[in-house]
């Protein structure tokens, strides 16, 4: 079974989408309700999709009925495609956008004249009957506005106070219905007040639900912007593909593309499903799914992704993986996953925001207490003006923002390099990396080895001769060494030759007759058993074991003809790759089974100074433990089969491979391609994802806490000065719109330039 779809089917996973969350202290409730339900392993809101992504056993109907049940509306997603879910996505968003815009306009319609006014010395108070009765035709068009512009935020809160909790919803419900009642008390009874206290505050009420919609809609729009790199994998989906049934082909829906059947692909088509090329080859450009730029030949045989491009050639494959199977289908699900996951520093954020709007409730009450006890007169509008300030600055749109919206860019633009990241513990762990283990094989070399070297003893025989005589006595053998060298020979057009009385010499070689010659073939413990005379080709073979290659000698009549150097190649990049970890303050490590020479002479090519060789696949998971042990905060890097268990300790733990063999199971980070460039990438993209986090936590929650003490009126004493509650609710709601710009940076964010 291919390893990408290992461990994605086993658990149920289920995505709805929530409406009615206005906030962070929403995302909490929602959690806390689903995850208490039998059945529910776990369940992971995103408050910046609104969409929360559920494992367990468990029905959607059962799932729906609980969040129904504290206040909020749910739907499943689970029969639509990713695709139909994008475009239903940006429908509903377009439409909630020109909703706010429209709200927005019909608040501010009413606001910005009376605050014109206002500035420009127009009295704002209730003194004569005409003035009651102007006021009185204000005060309803008010509770017009608030009805149909801010009628969402009172049945928001409505529902939150039916179930015993408080959100967003409640501070804006609160404070704006404050404001307007304090105003129509003026209007009916000013006798009752104090003259200084006569004052109306329509135009805050109307402002303030203008400006929070006007936040709410910018924030709409640039919360599209972090789904593109969801939109450019589906985007990679072709709708149909040419398949040959009956001798013909025909264009079918993708959906209909069975296993097995025949599909034809011609120049500079996509790719529709996974398959296998069973006639005809090509160039086909894999940068959308791996990052890496150059097209890859494709001949019988070959595997090939979905998604892909076809660059050159006309080909038929036939299909192995078909519909949710895809590689491209299981990556799509993968970063979706992980941008619905939360980084435990985001957990902070819900932990905070889940006391902080009670918290702000109960100060709003107090400053409004000390308002009426020691404040000057008129004391009454004071008390009304620090409340309602205090509620409307206070509310946490932008914290329960601040995670995720990072989150989501940051695994956009990893998987946009060929990386993909799990969830978002991976995310943040991998940013704190203090020791980086390789695996040498397939890791930091090309795990394919190849005949570097054919030195001649004897000139009698050619460089031909002697490849085809290695290979002829080779062919039957599986190690990679023997496959090396017939692989060589097959790259020159040598076809090997049968041998006979084959015999293989355990830790020695194999020997046999060839051509009625007879074959040696192997270390120098075989030559020397079988008296065959080196003649100073010793010294040699050790340069060539100094330079990371495996030297073997093949004698002919036990005499020595050949010296045949096969060595697994270092990657190209490797070499730059590691300076980057290494530049970045990471230890590297180099691990391996493979003979303290070979280990040590591919460790100083690439710039290694700590070497684990001759390391079993069990005592792997041992060398991550010593290090951890040490205090250090460890990666580890392999194939994800034998190195499973030590992928699985590692605090992080790198899978390489490509985009149709990558180890999900065992690994937190996956690299499509094979380069390292794609490992130091994985690690930047975390660095840079976390400070954007950090950032927008800190602004949050400066800008919530901080501002809390000036709305409530510390300026006042000191200042004469009292924060107006419209321009609270302004920097409330351009609050938000920060928080989402700065984590659309990222979108601009280059690894490779870091």
């Amino acid at each position: 079974m291919n390893r990408l779809t290992e461990g994605t089917t086993r658990i149920k996973t289920q995505e709805l989408i929530i409406e009615g969350a206005g906030c962070a202290s929403c995302v909490g409730k929602i959690e806390i309700a689903l995850n208490n339900i039998n059945g529910v392993d776990s369940a992971e809101m995103n408050f910046a999709l609104r969409t929360v992504s559920i494992t367990g056993e468990v029905g959607a109907d059962v799932l729906i009925k609980a969040i129904e049940t504290i206040g909020y509306n749910a739907r499943s997603t689970n029969d639509t495609s990713d695709d139909e879910l994008l475009d239903e996505k940006e429908v509903a968003d377009q439409h909630y956008y020109t909703s706010l815009m429209r709200k927005m306009w019909i608040a501010l319609g009413l606001g910005v004249p009376l605050m014109i006014y206002s500035i420009l010395g127009g009295p704002m108070t209730v003194e004569t009957s005409l003035e009651r009765g102007v006021w009185l035709f204000i005060g309803i068009l008010c509770a017009a506005i608030m009805y149909f512009a801010g009628k969402h935020f009172y049945i928001g809160a409505w529902k939150s106070f039916v179930n015993h909790t408080a959100n967003m919803d409640t501070l804006i419900a609160l404070g704006t219905g404050t404001a307007w009642i304090y105003s129509m008390i003026v209007v009916f009874f000013p006798m009752a007040l104090p003259e200084m206290a006569r004052h109306v505050y329509f135009e805050a009420t109307a402002m303030i639900i203008g400006l929070i919609n006007l936040g709410l809609a910018l924030e709409v729009k640039a919360r599209g912007r972090t789904s593109e790199a969801i939109k450019r994998l589906i985007g990679l989906q072709v709708k149909t593909a040419r398949v040959v049934r009956d001798q013909k082909e025909i264009d079918i829906a993708i959906d209909q593309v069975l296993l097995n059947d025949i599909v034809r692909v011609r120049p500079g088509e996509k790719i529709p499903v996974d398959g296998i090329v069973t006639q005809g080859h090509t160039s086909i450009d894999e940068s959308m799914l791996t990052g890496e730029p150059m097209p890859v030949e494709k001949v019988e045989n070959d595997e090939i992704v979905a998604g892909t491009l076809n660059k050159s050639g006309s080909i038929l494959f036939k299909a192995t993986r078909v519909g949710k199977d895809t590689a491209l289908a299981q990556i799509i699900n993968m970063v979706k996953r992980a941008q619905n996951s939360k980084p435990p520093i985001g957990r902070l954020a819900d932990i905070i925001s889940a006391y902080f709007v009670p918290v702000i409730m109960i100060i709003s009450i107090s400053s409004a207490l000390i308002w009426l006890n020691f404040g000057p007169d008129p004391t009454v509008a004071f008390a009304v003006i620090s409340a309602t300030t205090v509620l409307i600055i206070a509310c946490p749109c932008a914290l329960g923002l601040a995670t995720p919206m990072s989150v989501m860019v940051g695994v956009g633009k990893a998987a946009e390099a060929g990386v993909l990241i799990r969830n978002g513990e991976a995310l943040q762990t991998a940013s704190k990396i203090t020791a980086m283990i390789l695996d040498k094989t397939g890791t930091i070399t090309e795990g394919a080895p190849k005949v570097t070297d054919i030195l001649i003893a004897d000139n009698t025989y050619t460089e031909k001769y002697i490849l085809t005589a290695a290979a002829s006595i080779e062919s039957g053998s599986e190690h990679p060494l023997a496959q090396a060298i017939v692989d060589s020979a097959i790259e020159q057009d040598i076809d090997p030759e049968n041998v006979s009385n084959f015999q293989a010499i355990a830790g020695h070689g194999v020997k046999a007759q060839f051509n009625g010659h007879q074959l040696l073939f192997g270390n120098q413990k075989l030559m020397l058993k079988n008296g065959v005379h080196l003649n100073g080709f010793v010294a040699k073979a050790q340069q060539l074991a100094d330079e990371a290659k495996t030297p073997m000698y093949l004698a002919i009549d036990k005499k020595l003809t050949a010296i045949i150097a096969v060595s697994d190649p270092i990657k190209k990049d490797s070499v730059e790759a590691i300076k980057r970890l290494q530049a970045s303050g990471i230890r590297v490590v180099m691990l391996t089974g493979d003979n303290g020479a070979t280990a040590y002479a591919v460790a100083k090519k690439v710039g290694i100074t700590e070497v684990f060789a001759e390391v079993l696949p069990e005592e792997k998971s041992n060398k991550v433990a010593e290090l951890q042990a040490q205090g250090e905060i460890v990666g580890m890097t392999g194939d994800g089969i034998n190195d499973a268990p030590a992928l699985a300790l590692a605090n992080v733990g790198f899978a390489i491979g490509t985009g149709t063999d990558v180890a999900i199971e065992s690994a937190d980070i996956t690299l499509m391609r094979g380069s390292l460039h794609g490992l130091a990438d994985a690690i930047a993209v975390s660095k840079a994802t976390l400070r954007n986090i950090k950032q927008n936590l800190f602004g949050a929650f400066i800008y919530n806490v901080a501002g809390v003490p000036f709305a409530a009126g510390l300026l006042y004493p000191i200042f004469g000065l009292m924060l107006n509650p419209v321009l609270a609710g302004a920097a409330m709601a351009f609050s938000s719109l920060t928080v989402v710009s700065n984590a659309n940076r990222l979108r601009l964010f280059k690894p490779q330039e870091h």
